[in-house]
């Protein structure tokens, strides 16, 4: 039976410093990881990133979320990381997505 007393994480998957500042002016409490073992995650956990499709099925089906880092980047600033006023300038939001494999 579950610990519903259990604690739920929120892991930040990024290596930009600019990411995790955007994050903290919204009061987003997230661990930061530059890499994610989707063996760490658990059940009512939450994950925020850009990661790929196939990791993000992985998070659905241990029964935690996953929120896209979503912005419309112009060709010019892509390749670099970005300050958190750039990534509100290109409009940053965060969009849960599911993912599950099929067959």
């Amino acid at each position: 039976m579950a610990n519903p007393e259990a604690q739920m994480t929120t892991y930040f998957v990024t290596r930009h410093a600019g990411a995790l500042e955007w994050a903290a002016e919204r009061g987003i409490a997230a661990v930061p990881v530059t890499h994610l073992d989707t063996a760490i995650i658990k059940t009512g956990d939450t994950v925020i990133g850009t990661l790929p499709v196939n990791l993000i099925a992985d998070i659905n089906k241990k029964g935690a979320h996953y929120f896209h880092l979503a912005m419309d980047v112009p060709e010019q600033h892509r390749g670099r990381n970005l300050t958190a006023g750039e990534m509100n300038a290109f409009g940053a939001i965060l969009e849960e997505y599911t993912a599950a494999r099929v067959g």
